[in-house]
């Protein structure tokens, strides 16, 4: 029987990202793309206080990564965490007033009990990330986890796979669905070709293939995340992966936002 995964998606869609990863000793978020309000409520929601949280990690400056620090810098408890491109790409008159810790992407660094690993993805953001979380042990009363965070990237490089090949819980976008893509009357040709180029966003059908030519056996979740609501659907998802028909993993599959609950796709 698989558990639950480690790791409380929030919220996950092109209108806004964040997580929260609670271990012994730490309760972190990953991005804040909401508003400051909201993400509080998300928070109240699962019994957890924004006061609890000890820091946001971001990965790139993007909106749907970041609003939610114009209504959370004043909260003295948070250490926002990024790269320095990132910093000082956020537009905000308070900028400086946040306590900010800055890494140099590729370093590997510790937070609390976290050992966290991070890397270059592709995406037209200055210099956006991907994370790995790493902590516990082997033993039955504090397992060992890792969690992949890969958002925001327009194709699966070499040093992406390398970095989440060990993962326990991946949680990848899959952001939209090639046909729907196509047929979205909302969005202009320039915008089209900005989320299907190679710094754009991964497709149902690059993760599918991604799952089934490398999927680990260390991997107990795969969560889908940053899903387009105009562009993608369930079942646009279960098409794809349902094609790939040697695909075999012990992993649960699912749909997060911006889908009213977590949907099982195997």
């Amino acid at each position: 029987m698989i558990s639950e995964p480690p790791i409380t998606i929030l919220g996950s869609s092109s209108s806004g990202n964040c997580a929260l990863v609670q271990t012994a000793e730490a309760k972190v978020l990953i991005d804040a793309g909401f508003s400051g309000k909201r993400i509080c409520q998300m928070l109240s929601d699962i019994s957890v206080r924004i006061e609890e949280i000890d820091a946001v990690f971001l990965t790139h400056e993007h909106a749907d990564h970041t609003q939610g620090f114009r209504g959370l810098y004043r909260y003295q408890n948070l250490t926002w965490i990024s790269n320095k491109e990132t910093f000082e790409s956020i537009a905000h008159p308070n900028k400086n007033k946040a306590r900010w810790n800055h890494f140099e992407t590729g370093n590997r660094f510790s937070f609390k009990d976290l050992e966290i690993d991070t890397f270059s993805i592709p995406h037209d953001a200055a210099d956006p990330v991907g994370f790995t979380f790493s902590w516990g042990g082997n033993d039955l009363f504090s397992p060992h986890h890792n969690i992949a965070w890969v958002l925001d990237l327009g194709h699966m490089t070499s040093l992406v796979r390398d970095k989440i090949s060990k993962a326990t819980t991946l949680v990848i976008e899959a952001n939209y669905d090639q046909r729907l893509l196509e047929e979205d009357t909302k969005r202009p040709w320039s915008v089209k070709q900005r989320i299907l180029s190679r710094h754009g966003h991964l497709s149902n059908t690059a993760v599918a293939e991604y799952l089934h030519s490398e999927v680990s056996p260390h991997l107990d979740h795969i969560l889908l995340a940053h899903i387009s609501k105009d562009c993608n659907s369930p079942e646009a998802i279960r098409r794809v992966f349902a094609q790939k028909t040697q695909l075999a993993v012990r992993s649960k599959i699912r749909l997060f936002n911006p889908f009213s609950e977590a949907i099982e796709i195997l």
